[in-house]
């Protein structure tokens, strides 16, 4: 079996223990408060981000430096026998075209992978990927099935500040007075990489409940659903007791957003992502129990 390292960045969410033990490489990209820029989830947390968030106004953040991803391609190459990259959406970062320019430079041959999404999804592309290394697939028939959860997954967003959107460049100035002279709440959701208005409703309750009919369309296609928030746990408890309802035997878990997530949507920010299960991309609940780290 060829030896497979993988490189990924801090929006994957990807658990250092579970990264150390199965050849996992994280670059972190940068956040930025006030012109002080630190390295995502290394030189500061999520917590301590959003306590800087409520207290400035200038967020931001930024992909990592090209001779960061150089200097780990030069490593990894004397290393494994092949390397497979998979990053953040090439639509909303630079990371991705980065890491394969890097690989370029080092004269290193990588199998790049565009997750064209970000945080729990890429952490099921690299878990399962793992998986089905160890099950003895080559790297090309593990691209051809994280390509499968690509073309499968859902990722759907309820920003929490349009203010903040419209700080990032998601949201132009006349929709950012509209929508904050009408109350609107946003239905956002990741559509080839891109986050694009699925709905524009009046109330917040109504917003949940429009992301709960998206979802009973596809439950009977999936066994995981991941409920993500950006320091709003209360709302991330609501969703999972309303899909509990819907139904009792799906697996749920509650994941707290990357702070990259925070700078461009706002503290408060819920979401909901699953992956429709196909022979091609699944495995089994055994399987997962194998990672109870990541599983719990």
């Amino acid at each position: 079996m060829k030896s497979i390292a993988w490189v990924t960045d801090s929006t994957s969410t990807i658990d250092s223990e579970f990264a150390i033990n199965n050849h996992v490489y994280i670059v972190p990209l940068r956040l930025i408060v006030n012109n002080e820029c630190y390295k995502e989830n290394i030189e500061i947390t999520a917590d301590q981000f959003y306590d800087k968030m409520r207290q400035n106004d200038k967020v931001g953040s930024s992909q990592p430096p090209i001779g960061e991803f150089v200097e780990l391609y030069e490593r990894l190459k004397e290393e494994y026998d092949e390397i497979i990259a998979i990053h953040c959406s090439s639509e909303l970062s630079g990371t991705f075209h980065t890491s394969i320019q890097a690989a370029d430079i080092a004269g290193v041959t990588v199998i790049g992978i565009d997750s064209k999404v970000g945080a729990y999804p890429i952490r099921e592309m690299i878990l399962r990927g793992v998986h089905w290394q160890q099950a003895g697939c080559s790297a090309l028939e593990i691209k051809s099935r994280i390509e499968n959860i690509i073309e499968e997954m859902s990722f759907y967003l309820i920003p929490a500040s349009l203010s903040q959107l419209h700080r990032s460049g998601r949201l132009s100035g006349s929709q950012l007075v509209l929508g904050q002279l009408m109350r609107i709440h946003l239905l956002l959701k990741f559509d080839e990489g891109k986050v694009v208005v699925v709905d524009k409703i009046r109330t917040f309750k109504k917003t949940k409940q429009k992301l709960l009919e998206t979802l009973h369309k596809d439950i009977w296609r999936i066994q995981d659903i991941c409920i993500m928030h950006a320091n709003n746990m209360e709302e991330a408890l609501s969703l999972e007791s309303a899909i509990k309802d819907m139904s009792p035997s799906v697996r749920t878990e509650i994941m707290t957003f990357v702070p990259v997530v925070g700078v461009h949507m706002g503290e408060g920010t819920l979401a909901l992502s699953w992956i429709n299960n196909t022979a091609l991309n699944s495995i089994t609940v055994q399987d997962k129990v194998l990672e109870p780290m990541l599983w719990d």
